[in-house]
């Protein structure tokens, strides 16, 4: 059922499991709008007393520990009581199915899920069950349910890190999942010992459920300016939200503390050129026309030929880049912090080979049941297997 969350921890538990990315991203239109949070300054005293809830303000550094997602740097961080532990290159939704923002918990790691193919027009055979551990199972070796219509799971290929990746998840190759499983146990007082999970992982056919020892708040954001440790990033509006505009620049600059008219002119025009570049739809800056001259040589003439080809080659290539960074002495040592030991996605082909695309086609099936997975309890144990 759209927009409703479910009152009981059991009931949770079974929805999170019957679900799958696929499904839950077909009901992104009704929750890509999350009930809102009210908001909280990240530099207020006694947050850590408080109830986690979204950080006011952009490029928000969390003091306490939660999982953050910035969708257009295709970026997920996770802190521990206000340190980042560590960072991952994800893959996003694609822009027809897209990541929604806003504030979600990760409550447990599903080892080992179940997948059953969503009533839409791409899926190969809506509402099969494909089991725990199947070559056709795309959520690979581990998910983590987020709220809503959104997990964090594995068994996307290398080539899909970075990139558009899913409907409505974000992705991860199975190398990434796993070493984030264990981060993430780290960050949430999870006790999940190392032979545990490898116990899991091996009986691929067995779906194991791990309750956090505390429950992680989940900011996915959309901020396509940030202030990153002394350096001016923008980010492509690949959902083509019209955030790249002068105003969303000076509010970032007004966060961190800076003031916007306080650069050079040289350097204002460096991150206005970079706004524009950056958007989905980047106005053409005009160009002078060559002016002919009669008595050119053929040297000349050639010298103009190549002129327009580099940049003809320069503005293609800039279509495609994803990101602008620009060195501002006046940030040093300000924003948002760098990645830290950040995870590509990089791994064994064998364990990051994804799983195939499904070809689009209909059919009526009468879906099956699923397995009830078991859930490991209480929290702060080790999480034996069953």
């Amino acid at each position: 059922m759209r927009n409703r969350i479910p009152l009981s921890a059991a009931i949770i538990s079974l929805a999170l499991v019957l679900s799958s990315c696929a499904r839950e991203s077909a009901q992104t239109a009704s929750t890509a709008s999350p009930t809102p949070s009210p908001s909280v300054d990240a530099n207020q005293p006694n947050i850590a007393n408080q109830e986690p809830v979204l950080l006011k303000g952009p490029n928000a550094v969390p003091k306490d520990s939660r999982i953050v997602v910035n969708i257009p740097a295709f970026r997920m961080d996770v802190f521990h009581d206000g340190s980042l532990l560590k960072s991952y290159k994800i893959g996003i939704g694609y822009q027809q199915f897209p990541l929604p923002t806003g504030f979600r918990k990760a409550e447990m790691i599903i080892f080992n899920p179940t997948w059953t193919q969503p009533d839409e027009s791409w899926a190969s055979n809506p509402g099969e069950v494909v089991p725990a551990g199947a070559g056709g199972n795309p959520l690979g070796p581990i998910k983590v349910p987020i709220g809503g219509a959104n997990l964090i799971h594995g068994g996307k290929s290398l080539a899909k890190i970075g990139t558009f990746a899913s409907h409505g998840c974000v992705g991860l190759t199975n190398d990434e999942v796993k070493d984030f499983t264990k981060t993430l146990a780290a960050a949430s007082n999870t006790e999940l010992k190392e032979e545990t999970m490898a116990a899991f992982l091996q009986h691929r056919t067995r779906t194991q459920v791990v309750k956090l020892g505390q429950i992680m708040p989940v900011e996915l954001r959309y901020e396509t300016i940030v202030i990153q440790d002394g350096q001016l990033h923008i980010y492509r509006d690949v959902y083509n939200k019209n955030t790249n505009t002068e105003e969303n620049l000076r509010a970032v600059f007004d966060a961190n503390s800076l003031g916007f008219d306080k650069l050079t002119e040289e350097e204002k025009t460096q991150a206005l050129d970079a706004l524009n570049n950056m958007s989905l739809h980047p106005k053409k800056q005009p160009t002078p026309a060559p002016t002919p001259a009669a008595n050119q040589t053929r040297e000349e003439k050639a010298a103009a030929v190549a002129a327009r080809k580099a940049e003809a080659e320069r503005q293609r290539q800039l279509r495609n880049q994803k990101e602008i960074v620009i060195d501002l002495t006046s940030l040093s040592g300000r924003g948002y912090p760098s990645p830290k030991d950040l995870h590509t996605g990089e791994g064994s082909i064998a364990s990051n080979a994804g799983t195939p695309t499904l070809k689009p086609r209909r059919r009526n099936p009468t879906p099956a049941l699923q397995p009830s997975p078991e859930v490991i309890q209480p929290p702060r144990s080790t999480a034996s297997p069953q």
